[in-house]
């Protein structure tokens, strides 16, 4: 009869095999998605910037591969910020997926990997504006077998793909998506806050304000508070 030490090791042993090495897969599989995701961004650069100099020269797109998880792509006034997450994640078990055959076919189904897509001005890193407001406006979830989804407001991308995919993610998935976060983008305004929000200021606020990192913008919520992004963005 095997001793408690054995037990345990055998249990250790087991769990390195199935969950650690599932974890691995996981995270190679949001490597290779975020790597993807970099080749259509550079693609959509040259595309639109080919097509836009030719409406305006004055209107500025940029890819940039800032790093090994994060990437921008600047379009005219707007930038997108794509930062993927290094660790694997698993849901809450009301999460709706846990009711799909998918996931009930295989519970490690549900692992993944994210990548975070933010929207931030472009004024706000160009005049280092540190207390600038940036705002989520979509996940992609990539889990060991290259299947995602998203989570995003964008009703457009979450009426396509708010559950597992049935095939693996591929660069057309991710032009599908990158087109419809630059569309989003434009189309979000950034809108002046109430007159009664900011009609108070600190001196030090006034003297500091040339560094662009005091007084805070954001998208549609000027100088308020997050709080009320989801009554404030009216997807």
């Amino acid at each position: 009869m095997s001793s408690a030490s054995d037990q345990q090791k055998e249990t250790i042993l087991k769990l390195l095999g199935q969950k650690s090495v599932m974890k691995q897969n996981v995270f190679a599989n949001t490597i290779k998605a975020f790597s993807l995701l970099k080749e259509v961004l550079n693609d959509t650069e040259e595309e639109i910037r080919k097509e836009s100099v030719k409406i305006d020269t004055r209107i500025s797109i940029k890819y940039s591969d800032v790093g090994p998880q994060v990437a921008q792509l600047k379009v005219a006034g707007d930038v997108l910020d794509f930062y993927m997450h290094t660790n694997v994640f698993e849901f809450d078990r009301s999460h709706q997926m846990f009711k799909t055959g998918y996931i009930k076919q295989n519970e490690l189904n549900s692992y993944c990997g994210i990548i975070n897509i933010y929207n931030f001005l472009a004024d706000s890193f160009k005049y280092n504006r540190l207390n600038d407001l940036g705002y989520l406006t979509c996940r992609i979830f990539v889990n060991r077998e290259m299947h995602f989804f998203i989570e995003t407001r964008i009703n457009a991308l979450a009426y396509k793909y708010s559950g597992f995919s049935t095939e693996p993610l591929t660069k057309e998935h991710l032009k599908d998506i990158i087109n419809e976060l630059v569309i989003f983008a434009i189309s979000f305004d950034l809108f002046t806050p109430p007159f009664d929000v900011v009609r108070e200021v600190s001196v030090m606020e006034i003297q500091e304000k040339n560094s662009s990192s005091v007084l805070r913008t954001g998208k549609r919520l000027g100088y308020m508070s997050s709080a009320n992004y989801d009554d404030e963005i009216n997807l």
